[in-house]
């Protein structure tokens, strides 16, 4: 963003009638980015099932408990270890298990202990399964069970690699294209693609069209950052930026809502892509920034939006084009003119993050935070339906406690500094693991709150941890520094659901390695250097020298003053492109 965005939003207003219209319908997209992230942890659930026999039941036996149909059992069986005893109507009697079934040989008595011949045979028939909660889901429709039970555990993982490539390429795109176009393409392709997934006829087609909506979820997301920033005033632009994450925390409180009233897997996505419907409607009447149109020459664009704007917010005298342009032209020629120039013609690359000892050991820990705040934050969210009791309010209040943890950040960051409330959170969190492994699993509310505690925690560190990049790094590589830890973000969000399947050898392994990496991540994080009232750094020896000294620098600094904070938010603003979950 231009450095005439001061004068622009001193004029105009940082948050006038206008920015907030354009603010609210823009961010209220990325609900429907919440939802279709999470969207698989109802639609991909695996309910009790056997294997099917051919022929008629005629009566079912399960220990003691006998009934004249495999669905009347369903509430008895509660150990998938046990089997099932099955009479048909021809005399025949089975065994059902979960991968196999046997035939008792010789035997026309039924009961449930059997010690005669047996012949075992393959679950070539299908499947039976329990729709006591669920009509449909994609493992019922295309038996992603047993064998196949590999399918149905990569839908979360291969969405979540369509998350990583999106943001890489329409972050991109939307630099040379314009904010608004890529806002209006992405948000089509979120309810096309998402009523294409609910119309799939196998499972390899469902996940190349969640493969696409991942994509253009990504891609909205990450364009909805950059374009809201440039729509809002320094004064406001971190707490608008930050709850852009609470917009799509409301998504997962919606998958919640829905999912607890639609049962089948196919209308509950409907209904979920329906969300998209109205912005797509109306999105086509959002403005390009004028910042952009201002980056490619388009000036008479820029003042008929910055007019608009000024008619809006009630300004009678709007700030002319030909003013910023000239205190740009004036700022950039102080940059190349300072005591700290820098040359523009080097190009830098992902080695410099590692120049010397100093920036490489703070690389290693900004990136581990990234990967550790991604990663315990899909491990609380997608492991909330498996706590017990009603999992689909379990999910909506992890998606309640979010909306708190951008303000608690957004409150630490300015008071108490961006290290000193990073280390508590994380530290947090790594203690909240060993307290929910240690309370008894009868004791279902406790491991609840205890688990939206830690989500808590988690949500402070994630929304941190964006700004204070921007502020560890100089100039020079603070686009490569954010963008590189968004990368480690988003790995972190593809290894997460393998990390939540480790609960089949561990019911504690997802915990235990999220709080270990938290903990580590708490500990580095104490040779961090706070960045709270202190100048951006130009150089990569300023940067450096900014952890080696402070100790000394922060006995003799005295407090930060309002104005500092709102230029550094401004000159960040203008060189990274925000970030996504």
């Amino acid at each position: 963003m231009a450095p005439g965005s001061d004068r622009l939003f001193d004029t105009l207003g940082h948050f006038g009638r206008f920015q907030a219209c354009v603010y609210f319908a823009s961010v209220f997209q990325a609900v429907s980015c919440g939802i279709h992230y999470l969207a698989s942890v109802f639609m991909a659930v695996t309910p009790k099932f056997v294997c099917s026999i051919p022929g008629n039941v005629s009566s079912v036996l399960y220990y003691n408990s006998s009934a004249s149909s495999i669905e009347d059992v369903w509430t008895l069986w509660t150990s998938t270890d046990n089997y099932i005893v099955a009479q048909l109507e021809n005399g025949e009697i089975w065994e059902l298990n979960q991968c196999s079934r046997s035939r008792r040989e010789g035997s026309l008595d039924l009961a449930y202990e059997y010690n005669g011949n047996k012949s075992v045979f393959s679950c070539s028939h299908g499947y039976i399964y329990d729709h006591t909660k669920w009509k449909s889901t994609i493992v019922t429709e295309w038996d992603l069970v047993c064998e196949r039970e590999w399918l149905a555990k990569l839908t979360q993982p291969t969405f979540m690699l369509g998350v990583l490539i999106g943001a890489v390429i329409f972050g991109d795109i939307a630099d040379r294209m314009g904010r608004r176009h890529i806002m209006w393409f992405t948000s089509i392709g979120q309810f096309l693609f998402g009523i294409v997934v609910a119309f799939t006829f196998d499972y390899y087609s469902f996940v190349v069209a969640r493969f696409l909506l991942a994509m253009v979820s990504s891609g909205y997301l990450v364009v909805v950052f950059v374009y809201v920033t440039e729509y809002v005033g320094i004064k406001v632009r971190t707490w608008a930026s930050m709850h852009v994450h609470a917009f799509f925390a409301l998504g997962v409180m919606v998958v919640a809502l829905v999912g607890f009233l639609v049962r089948t897997w196919w209308v509950y996505q409907i209904y979920l892509s329906i969300t998209t419907l109205p912005f797509v409607l109306c999105c086509w009447m959002l403005p390009e920034t004028p910042f952009w149109l201002l980056s490619v020459g388009r000036y008479e664009e820029a003042q008929k939006v910055i007019n608009i704007m000024a008619r809006w917010n009630k300004v009678s005298t709007p700030c002319k084009i030909s003013e910023l342009c000239s205190i740009q032209q004036d700022a950039l020629v102080s940059s190349r003119t300072g005591d700290n120039d820098v040359s523009t013609t080097k190009k830098h690359n992902i080695l410099d993050l590692f120049c010397n000892r100093y920036i490489a050991r703070r690389t290693i820990t900004v990136w581990l935070i990234w990967f550790t705040g991604s990663l315990g934050y899909y491990v609380f969210s997608l492991s909330s339906v498996n706590l017990g009791g009603n999992e689909y309010l379990n999910l909506f209040l992890i998606g309640v406690v979010e909306l708190p943890s951008y303000v608690i950040a957004c409150i630490g960051m300015d008071k108490l500094g961006r290290r000193n409330t990073l280390i508590p959170s994380l530290i947090s969190s790594a203690l909240i693991c060993v307290l929910i492994m240690l309370i008894p699993q009868d004791f279902n509310v406790l491991i609840i709150l205890a688990n939206m505690a830690g989500k808590f925690t988690i949500g402070v560190a994630f929304g941190l941890i964006y700004l204070y990049t921007a502020e560890l790094y100089p100039t020079i590589v603070r686009s490569l520094a954010v963008g590189s830890g968004s990368m480690m973000c988003r790995v972190g969000s593809v290894v997460a659901p393998f990390c939540v399947y480790l609960t089949s050898i561990w019911i504690f392994m997802p915990l235990l390695l999220v709080g270990i990496m938290a903990f580590l991540s708490g500990l580095l994080t104490l040779m961090l250097p706070e960045t709270l009232g202190k100048p951006l750094t130009n150089t990569l020896t300023e940067a450096a020298e900014m952890g080696r000294k402070q100790d000394i620098s922060s006995e003799k600094s005295p407090p930060a003053e309002s104005g500092v904070m709102l230029q550094k938010i401004e000159i960040l603003s203008q060189e990274t492109q925000g970030i996504e979950k």
